[in-house]
């Protein structure tokens, strides 16, 4: 393929796919911090406190964002390690809802500081954080932030990843972002919605991102 023409193709796919990142990661907020608040509420049963999370949640399904920050106020103050973070968690994400993007920067870098907070919660805030603020700090603070979480078997690989391999365009260094978007498209534990994304910028980016079909075959066996 002509190199201007490849190119062109790579900048057309980073204006349809990067600026959406940082919006999509902010819309999935609410279903992993439930997620988290599953996990926790499994393993730590507070009666009170897991019902306040709850109604937060319905609430913040139904867009209603003022009562879902009444209903996490009081765990952010006497809420357990693991609740506290999760309440903060909604609380920047509501704030990045209402626009107030220097209010969740500042809410998702005050949990990824949190020495008490489960390390979990710390890394999904820190993706927040730089996702929030990625024109700001640069590519390469991207990748100094992002890296060590941008790699297979960590549960944040594939958002890590996209961030990273996104800087790695800003750098233009085309050929560890190709390579990156390619290995989030065929990692089988990448949400299906960021495998297609991280699939069309390894493909703009001449590299194949489709797993070869025998490989497949023999992992589906073997499951």
């Amino acid at each position: 393929m002509d190199d201007a023409l490849r190119e062109d193709q790579v900048f057309s796919a980073f204006s349809k796919y990067g600026k959406p990142v940082g919006a999509a990661i902010v819309a999935g907020l609410v279903g992993l911090a439930g997620w988290l608040w599953y996990q926790n509420h499994t393993a730590t049963v507070s009666g009170e406190q897991g019902e306040l999370l709850t109604k937060a949640i319905d609430h913040l399904e139904a867009r209603n964002l003022k009562a879902a920050q009444d209903e996490i106020a009081p765990l952010q103050k006497d809420g357990n390690a693991g609740y506290r973070a999760t309440a903060m968690l909604l609380e920047a994400g509501v704030k990045a809802e209402e626009g107030k993007v220097d209010e969740a920067i500042k809410g998702f870098a005050a949990i990824a500081a949190d020495a008490d907070a489960p390390q979990a919660y710390r890394d999904l805030a820190s993706i927040r954080e730089v996702a929030l603020n990625f024109d700001k700090i640069g590519p390469d603070k991207v990748i100094e932030r992002l890296k060590p979480l941008a790699v297979p078997g960590n549960p944040w690989f594939g958002s890590a990843g996209e961030l990273v391999g996104i800087a790695y365009l800003k750098q233009g260094k085309n050929d560890l972002a190709g390579a990156l978007f390619a290995e989030i498209a065929k990692n089988k534990d990448v949400p299906d919605s960021l495998s297609r994304r991280a699939r069309q910028m390894a493909g703009a980016l001449g590299v194949d991102a489709v797993e070869d079909p025998d490989k497949a075959v023999i992992r589906a066996a073997a499951e």
